[in-house]
């Protein structure tokens, strides 16, 4: 296959990214650099009957890159490989796939006491969008294109990644708040507004922590999602509720999203293990 005809699969690969699997523009711009770099160098080749791919150029090309950028750009070419096998029906064989392992550099939860203390001094507009963030777990894309029409009876429905819509219980202080900031505020179309346009993503995560630097502490909206997590799992939520809660395909994502300490894993083994309940009638 000559590398004019593999630039066409992967155009063709990227279009079906975006307008099936509903990818984001910045995700699907993000493989077709990855793919690029990848067509460059990597030998494509046909041999007994099927195509191989030789990574081992491409592996040297991008060896001084972050090792979490690795990953993401190989991830890449598993998926444009899956993609040719599956949709176009070609045998592929990877040379030079070894993963490698990138350290999780998890988001550190915000204590409870310090949200508390935030929200006691914010402005209304600063404690709706504290709590809907940390009330509800949302990725901080999701709020920023919330509509109004998207919260009725009790619930939001919220449109997440890959076009995914997840539905979460408004919770009763939340739906108070909302109901002041709404007769303040009087937005018509999106959550936090702006004119006619919402507000986009850096300028919510601009509000959210100045506002929290007011009071000397560091945060980040995902840092607020992943307290969302950690603590509704340290006060006994259900691990599978949590996953659905945060919009995460399978539980093994949130497992490591959340990372549960040894502690709540001592405690959950203590009540559910046969043995340990017998030990205490012994």
């Amino acid at each position: 296959m000559k590398s004019e005809e593999i630039k066409e699969q992967i155009d063709d690969f990227l279009a079906y990214l975006l307008d099936v699997r509903g990818y984001s523009e910045a995700t699907v711009e993000t493989y077709e650099i990855a793919l690029g770099q990848m067509v460059a160098s990597a030998s494509f080749y046909e041999e007994e009957g099927g195509w191989v791919l030789d990574l081992t150029p491409f592996r040297f090309k991008i060896v001084k890159n972050s090792k979490k950028t690795i990953v993401k750009k190989l991830s890449a070419v598993r998926s444009f490989v899956k993609y040719l096998e599956d949709q176009c029906h070609l045998s592929v064989r990877v040379v030079s796939d070894e993963s490698i392992k990138v350290p999780q550099n998890l988001p550190k939860p915000i204590e409870e006491t310090y949200i508390d203390e935030v929200l006691s001094d914010a402005t209304i507009e600063e404690q709706l969008l504290i709590s809907m963030l940390y009330g509800l777990g949302l990725r901080i894309s999701e709020l920023s294109t919330l509509k109004l029409s998207d919260i009725k009876n009790g619930w939001v429905e919220i449109h997440g990644k890959g076009n995914k819509v997840r539905q979460l219980p408004l919770l009763p202080s939340l739906r108070d708040l909302l109901q002041v900031y709404l007769a303040q505020a009087v937005p018509k179309t999106y959550l936090f507004e702006k004119g006619n346009a919402p507000l986009n993503a850096a300028q919510l995560r601009y509000k959210l922590t100045k506002c929290f630097k007011t009071h000397g502490i560091k945060a980040t909206p995902h840092q607020l999602r992943h307290s969302f997590a950690t603590h509704l799992l340290n006060h006994g939520a259900r691990i599978a509720d949590v996953s659905e809660l945060l919009g995460h395909e399978t539980m093994a994502t949130t497992q490591v999203y959340t990372k549960l300490g040894s502690v709540k894993k001592m405690q959950e083994y203590m009540k559910a293990h046969p043995l340990a309940k017998g030990s205490d009638e012994r």
